[in-house]
């Protein structure tokens, strides 16, 4: 039996707090700054010398891949009533598509932060959209499963989807005037029901947008 180092464990939790703390601060400097914020602002809002902030992390990039996965568990908490959808198919995509609306808005500075870092690739993409991107991938698997069609489109469509309402936002973002909230959410509503129609119709189901729509596995 392999004996735990008590003192070895002791330190590597330290560690991990003191790595959570520092990108709690780094959260902080992005809301502060903007996208642009530099490894020294980050370490002035964490208290501590640059160099004593790299203790801590292998470099930009490990500080970069923390800040996504942080960024990550956020959204997941945020979003976490959206895996278990309730309504018609209508109510589910504008309450799905307001709340992803609502937290980029209100995480606009760490939104293209993560978009200008992160490199797009499968190790890169840890982030807000990969995670909800999965989150729907299984959810619309789940119902084709239900409805007796083929669940292979469901990844793309979940990253596509998301990859859509991302881009749209994020222009909306830069360019505010040319749409309310409420426009943008019933004009993005109206396309991803649009995309999901096809999909279903191509097997064969028509569903009502606006007829209440029970969990995949009450189907």
């Amino acid at each position: 039996m392999t004996k735990v180092d008590g003192r070895a464990a002791r330190w590597a939790g330290q560690q991990e707090r003191r790595r959570a703390g520092f990108v709690d601060a780094a959260l902080a400097a992005i809301a502060e700054h903007g996208p642009d914020v530099s490894t020294e602002q980050i370490a002035e809002r964490a208290g501590v010398a640059r160099t004593r902030l790299y203790r801590h992390f292998d470099g930009a990039a490990d500080l970069q891949r923390a800040i996504a996965q942080r960024a990550a568990e956020l959204v997941t908490a945020e979003l976490e009533p959206l895996w278990h959808p309730e309504g018609s198919p209508n109510e589910m995509i504008a309450a799905a598509i307001s709340t992803h609306l609502r937290w980029l808005t209100e995480h606009a500075h760490l939104h293209r932060y993560l978009v200008r870092t992160l490199p797009a690739t499968p190790e890169g993409r840890t982030d807000v959209r990969g995670t909800i991107a999965r989150h729907l991938s299984r959810l619309f698997t789940g119902y084709l499963t239900a409805f007796g069609l083929d669940p292979a489109p469901a990844d793309t469509i979940a990253f596509g989807l998301v990859g859509y309402v991302e881009s749209a936002t994020t222009r909306w973002l830069d360019h505010p005037g040319t749409l309310s909230l409420a426009q943008l959410t019933d004009q993005l509503s109206g396309t991803i029901w649009a995309m999901l129609d096809h999909t279903l119709r191509a097997g064969g189901v028509e569903l009502d947008p606006d007829r209440p729509l029970p969990p995949p596995e009450a189907l």
